[in-house]
């Protein structure tokens, strides 16, 4: 078992599209003094669009951040093509081994821009989802020990980690739709998914545990723009997160920067409101946030999608986070 999962959990999300990883360190560690009691990290080989413009290695950055801090960690990651299931089982089970009971991962199916530069065909979401669940048994079984030999979407050959973490990193999937979380919930450790309409984000949370995650763990990443004017809060979020918006079989299927600055030509700031919370008025946030955790979700991981991540650390941390945690 992974940190007390039965503790509700505010996590902050560090963006290695937008932001350069020593700076992502530095935010990290003031976000854990700010009263964050959880990090998360993406994890993109490109940047959405070139004005966010950084990609760090997500792998390489944990293990500075778990050494900076103190708190627990996840991280995205999506196996089958760009990495290979056994070498994440491998980097799971060295953070794990060196860092006890802080790691967690969200394994998701995968994005296009993330994987094009290997020249791979870019499967169906079917085929996708299939890679998706072999590879989270491969990683499984080799966190659990086991001598591993698989053929099918992924090929493993007797494979054993010799380096074992004493408690396992848990196994979240990540999920969009109420019809990925119900078929998540038969098989992985818990869910993650993103901030939509209440009604909406209730029905895939229903589908999860419908489809065998009742009582495991749900988390939720919430992205918002906070700053400190509305009009700062808005233009920030239209400047660093307009190529965001789309539908996900749009977001998963572009292949590269330049497509999505394309495929946001002709976007509004004010088309950003149904995905992002937008407000500088901090009661509203933390009414918001309060609604998502009576909603039953674990982990609340809030992303500022625009670049002042220094008052919203601060201000969050002396306003919101108090109120609950």
């Amino acid at each position: 078992m992974l940190y007390q999962m039965n503790k509700f959990r505010v996590a902050y999300h560090c963006s290695h599209e937008q932001f350069p990883p020593s700076e992502l360190l530095e935010l990290a560690v003031m976000a854990e003094e700010a009263g964050f009691n959880a990090l998360h990290s993406s994890d993109h080989f490109l940047p959405w669009s070139s004005s966010q413009g950084q990609s760090g290695f997500t792998f390489s950055w944990i293990g500075a951040a778990m050494q900076a801090t103190s708190i627990p960690i996840g991280m995205v990651c999506a196996p089958g093509n760009r990495y290979h299931p056994v070498m994440v089982a491998q980097a799971l089970a060295t953070l794990g081994e060196m860092f006890p009971d802080r790691l967690f991962v969200s394994l998701g199916s995968g994005e296009a821009i993330n994987e094009y530069f290997s020249g791979a065909p870019w499967p169906a979401k079917a085929i996708r989802n299939a890679r998706l669940k072999e590879c989270a048994q491969v990683i499984d079984r080799l966190l659990n020990g086991e001598v591993v030999n698989h053929d099918g979407q992924v090929k493993v050959q007797q494979a054993r980690l010799y380096t074992l973490p004493k408690a396992k990193p848990q196994i979240i999937g990540a999920a969009v739709t109420a019809e990925t979380a119900r078929w998540l919930g038969g098989w992985a450790d818990g869910m993650v998914t993103i901030n939509k309409p209440m009604e909406q984000l209730q029905e895939v949370v229903d589908a999860f545990r419908e489809g065998g995650g009742a009582g495991k763990p749900i988390h939720l990443k919430v992205q918002l723009s906070y700053d400190r004017s509305y009009d700062a809060a808005l233009q920030g979020a239209f400047e660093q997160w307009k190529t965001n918006i789309f539908e996900s079989s749009l977001l998963s299927d572009l292949n590269t920067v330049e497509e999505f600055e394309a495929a946001a030509k002709f976007v509004r700031p004010d088309d950003l409101h149904e995905a992002v919370h937008i407000s500088a008025d901090l009661n509203k946030h933390l009414h918001i946030l309060k609604g998502y955790k009576d909603m039953g979700f674990e982990t609340i991981i809030l992303h500022n999608v625009n670049r002042n991540q220094i008052d919203f650390i601060n201000d969050f941390g002396k306003n919101v986070l108090p109120e609950l945690l």
